[in-house]
């Protein structure tokens, strides 16, 4: 059999590529469509419920300005596997309610409309033994901050130690105070363009959602605890953020009464100590020890006890 010409030989791989090109195109619009359908016909069917994470992780916007922005981080929490979203004091009374918020919520109204609304972020953090604070700007006090990997991570890691935690987000103008950011457990910052690093409220929480929904699923059980190289999950209970405060108020009471801590001019004494707490990750037996403390010390000095 004679050889076929180099051109022949060129022209019918181009046209065996060609059909592999176009066999391959049309199983992936086959597949896309499958999908497509398969997401449509399961749209009104009952899905499992997810677990751990999913249902221990509850999502706080301190005074949110814009009930459109509510009604989009609802949306963003739906499409992530989440439900829980607090709001505090919101700038719009009944701010679920508002057409925008339900417009903007596309679907997500189950979320919206299931929102808890509370006057204080004490009471949003009530029950939770770790929180997260989000920010936009780097911080003279408050946890060290990490990015929204690492923070799912540890995030992953203390729901599946401690149960429920919150991750929690500023108004869209000023953020967080500085008081907010030292009531939590840790911090996060989005490191995003420095040049323009403006996100909108309802996208930081689809990052952080996204993210979560990341190291949850990785796990293999949502909730369980992920192999990393930091330290191991602690084995006794972590403190409440109810106790935490109240060791705060106990410990500034005796500080004052050592004449340590000056109420008139406190300087960042406070702020540097809730630092160095958030660090250490407080166990309840630590936070009793530290109020043993400071109740021994008012009692030395003939003052009332906290």
């Amino acid at each position: 059999m004679p050889d076929r010409p180099a051109c022949d030989v060129v022209t019918g791989r181009r046209q065996a590529a060609r059909r592999a090109n176009i066999e391959f195109s049309l199983r992936c619009r086959s597949r896309l469509i499958l999908v497509h359908s398969d997401h449509h016909a399961a749209s009104g069917d009952a899905h499992e419920p997810l677990r751990g994470g999913f249902t221990s992780t509850r999502f706080v916007l301190v005074e949110p300005s814009h009930p459109g922005n509510i009604g989009a981080a609802a949306r963003a929490l739906k499409t992530m596997g989440f439900s829980r979203l607090v709001l505090v004091a919101p700038r719009v009374p009944q701010a679920q309610r508002d057409p925008e918020a339900i417009a903007m919520a596309s679907g997500a109204d189950d979320v919206l409309a299931g929102a808890h609304v509370v006057p204080t972020l004490a009471d949003a953090l009530a029950g939770t033994q770790w929180s997260l604070a989000m920010t936009a700007r780097m911080r003279e006090y408050g946890p060290p901050p990490g990015t929204p990997r690492e923070a799912a991570l540890d995030a992953c890691r203390q729901v599946a130690a401690h149960g429920d935690i919150a991750i929690v987000f500023g108004n869209e103008r000023t953020g967080l105070s500085n008081d907010d950011v030292e009531r939590c457990s840790a911090l996060a910052h989005i490191p995003a363009n420095p040049a323009y690093s403006s996100l909108n409220l309802a996208q930081a929480v689809q990052l952080l959602s996204y993210e979560l929904r990341l190291a949850y699923l990785a796990s293999g059980e949502p909730g369980a605890a992920l192999p990393t190289a930091g330290p191991a999950p602690v084995s006794s209970p972590l403190a409440s953020s109810e106790d935490i405060e109240r060791m705060y108020v106990h410990l500034e009471n005796a500080l004052i009464a050592l004449d340590f801590l000056d109420p008139a001019n406190p300087k960042k004494l406070m702020s540097r100590l809730r630092r160095l707490f958030a660090r250490s990750g407080l166990e309840r037996e630590e936070v009793n020890i530290v109020r043993g403390i400071a109740k021994r010390i008012l009692l030395l000095k003939g003052k009332d006890d906290a």
